[in-house]
C-alpha cells in the first residue's frame, strides 16, 4: 500500500522525524488561509501515488496569499499520468543548503533491510544508480542484530558529515530504519532530505507498506479498500471485503482454484478449449468448508457465469472440505448452474462421494474438467 506524502509525513512525525509545517487541503481558499497563518512562502504539492510530480507540474511555489489560492485552483482537477489531483499538500518553503537521498528498502537477495544514501538528493535514485553508482552508499542491516548507532554514524561519515551534523544525520537514519522495520515497509525514503544551516528535515516522504502485513496495521487495512475505489470493479471491491482473492474477467465460466499457479493454469486450459473465464478466484492453501462455501456462492451469484469449474489439488486443502463447501453453497442459493469439479489429493475419495451424492460430477484431470465446463457453458 502506497501512502500519499501527507499520510507518510504523519507517520514520520510519530517516529520523531522532523518535517516542514504543512497540511492537506482540497480547496484553494485553504491554501490562502495556510500561507496567511504561516507568514512565509509555501510549496504546493499534488498528492498522487506516482513519482515525477515535479517534472509534470505537480509541485509549485507561492509567495503571497493570492498566489497560493490561484495556484491551488490551477492544480486541483489537473491530471498527472492519468490521475486527477483531488488533494494538495501545502507546507513551508525551506532554505535548503544541500539535498540528500535517504531510503530503507528490502534486499531480497540478502534477505535483509538495506540503507541507501546518496549526496545526489532530489534526483531519482534509479538515475543516480545508472549514471553515478559510486555516489550511492549501501549498508545491509543484520536481520538479527538490527541497525546500531555506530552503523548510522558510519553512513553519515561516508557522506562526509562530521561532528554535530554527523550525529544529526545518524539520528535520521536510525529513526527512518525504525519506521521501516515496525511498519513492515517495502520502501520508505526521503528525497530530498534537506540539509539546513542548523540540521536536517524531511522535505519529502514516501512510505510503501507490504499489503501482506496490513493485518498488523488496522488503520491502514481500512484505508486500503477506500484507496482502491476507482481501480477495482464493484465485484472486486466486494470480494476484498469478504477476504477473497478475486479478479474479474470478461468471460462466462467461473473459475475457482487453490493456489495462484493452479488457478492461472485453469484459466489457460479453459481458454485452450475455446472458453473464456469470468474470473480468477484463488482459495489459497488449507481452505475451510466455510471459506470454500463463501467462494462458490460468490461466483455463483455472478449473473454472467453459465458454468463454474472448481479445480482443487489437495494438499493441506482437503477434498471432503471442498465438497462440503460446494454442496452447502449450491443448496443455500438453490442454484441450478452446472458445477464441474476436478479433485485430486488429500481426502479425494471422501470428497467425490459427497459430490456424487449431491449430483455433482467430478473428473480426474484439469483438461477433462475444462472441456466439460466449456461444453456446459455453451449449452446454457
Amino acid at each position: 500500500m502506497k501512502l500519499l506524502e501527507y499520510e507518510a509525513k504523519d507517520y514520520f512525525r510519530k517516529y520523531g522525524i522532523p518535517t516542514p509545517e504543512g497540511c492537506m487541503i482540497t480547496d484553494p481558499v485553504q491554501a490562502r488561509m495556510f500561507i496567511e497563518k504561516l507568514g512565509k512562502p509555501i510549496v504546493i504539492k499534488a498528492q498522487l501515488p506516482v513519482g515525477g510530480r515535479g517534472k509534470a507540474g505537480g509541485i509549485q511555489f507561492a509567495d503571497t496569499p493570492n498566489e497560493a489560492k490561484n495556484m491551488a485552483a490551477h492544480m486541483l482537477g489537473k491530471q498527472i499520468k492519468g490521475l486527477t489531483i483531488e488533494k494538495l499538500y501545502v507546507e513551508e518553503k525551506l532554505d535548503i543548503v544541500n539535498e540528500i537521498y535517504l531510503g530503507v528498502t528490502i534486499d531480497r537477495r540478502n534477505k535483509s533491510h538495506v540503507i541507501l544514501a546518496s549526496s545526489e538528493g532530489g534526483v531519482e535514485i534509479e538515475v543516480v544508480a545508472e549514471e553515478t553508482p559510486e555516489k550511492i552508499i549501501r549498508h545491509l542491516v543484520d536481520p538479527v542484530n538490527g541497525l546500531r548507532s555506530f552503523h548510522a554514524n558510519l553512513i553519515a561519515k561516508r557522506l562526509g558529515f562530521k561532528g554535530r551534523k554527523m550525529r544529526q544525520f545518524a539520528d535520521f537514519v536510525m529513526k527512518l530504519y525504525s519506521l521501516a522495520d515496525e511498519m513492515d515497509a517495502e520502501l520508505t525514503e526521503i528525497n530530498p532530505l534537506a540539509e539546513l544551516e542548523d540540521g536536517f528535515i524531511a522535505a519529502d516522504a514516501r512510505l510503501l507498506v507490504d499489503n501482506n502485513a496490513l493485518f498488523r496495521h488496522k488503520e491502514l487495512e481500512d484505508k486500503l479498500l477506500s484507496s482502491l475505489q476507482g481501480e477495482l470493479t464493484e465485484r472486486e471491491m466486494e470480494a476484498r471485503a469478504q477476504d477473497l482473492t478475486y479478479v474479474e474477467l470478461d468471460g462466462d465460466i467461473g473459475i475457482i482454484g487453490n493456489g495462484a499457479g493452479l488457478t492461472m493454469a485453469t484459466l489457460d486450459t479453459v481458454m485452450l478449449y475455446g472458453g473464456k473465464a469470468a474470473n480468477f478466484l484463488d482459495l489459497g492453501g488449507g481452505a475451510t468448508p466455510e471459506r470454500i462455501e463463501k467462494a462458490v456462492k460468490f461466483v455463483l451469484r455472478d449473473t454472467r457465469t453459465k458454468a463454474v469449474f472448481v479445480n482443487v489439488l489437495g494438499g493441506i486443502t482437503r477434498g471432503d472440505h471442498t465438497a462440503q463447501g460446494i454442496v452447502a453453497a449450491r443448496q443455500e442459493l438453490g442454484s441450478v448452474k452446472p458445477i464441474v469439479v476436478r479433485m485430486a489429493g488429500t481426502k479425494e475419495k471422501e470428497g467425490r462421494r459427497i459430490l456424487k451424492k449431491a449430483g455433482i460430477e467430478t473428473l480426474d484431470s484439469m483438461e477433462e474438467g475444462a472441456k466439460l465446463a466449456v461444453k456446459l457453458a455453451e449449452g446454457s
